[in-house]
């Protein structure tokens, strides 16, 4: 069952990550849902929960306004995806996400990241977070920009995908546009 609630939005639920989690978690390897970008596949005893490595994982939630903050019933909640917000402890944090295929194109995404990064910058004295994107992701791409990310690198021929190797944009956001953008 998914843990305790960490923030909310208005439909999604970011929770934190339990033991049992982590044959869903362990999809993020499937090339419909992503293309791993560097990240090892690990086994269930390999994979590390308890953010002792330098990053928090969250799971993407769909739960009714009634859903125990704390520790719900599995059939309350319903997970759609995952959160990570990595290298916490050395340099800026960056954002890790994806969603189950079903719900793509339905604005999870947007929320669950817009979440991440308000827990990011209210968790860690950072000036900025970043994140990175396929140059042919243009989902992923176009939900970075509308947050407020700013392009700004391409790391050229970076991973081989498909058959070609392809671009890897990083993206950055400061503090202050984030502020400024809410306001």
């Amino acid at each position: 069952m998914p843990g305790a609630r960490v923030t909310s939005g208005e439909r999604v639920t970011l929770r934190t990550v339990e033991s049992e989690d982590v044959p869903f978690l362990q999809r993020s390897v499937e090339p419909e849902i992503r293309y791993p970008l560097g990240n090892p596949v690990r086994n269930r005893e390999g994979y590390e929960v308890t953010g002792e490595d330098g990053t928090d994982r969250f799971l993407v939630c769909l739960e009714g306004s009634d859903t125990d903050p704390g520790q719900p019933d599995d059939g309350d909640v319903r997970r759609i995806g995952n959160v990570n917000v990595t290298d916490i402890d050395y340099k800026r944090p960056e954002l890790g996400y994806w969603l189950v295929p079903e719900v793509h194109g339905e604005g999870y995404g947007k929320e669950a990241v817009s979440l991440a990064v308000e827990y990011a910058f209210r968790q860690y004295d950072t000036p900025a977070v970043g994140a990175e994107a396929y140059d042919y992701n243009d989902a992923s791409r176009g939900l970075l920009e509308s947050l407020g990310f700013t392009e700004e690198g391409r790391r050229r021929k970076f991973m081989f995908v498909d058959g070609e190797h392809r671009d890897m944009l990083q993206y950055g956001l400061l503090r202050e546009e984030w502020r400024e953008r809410d306001e």
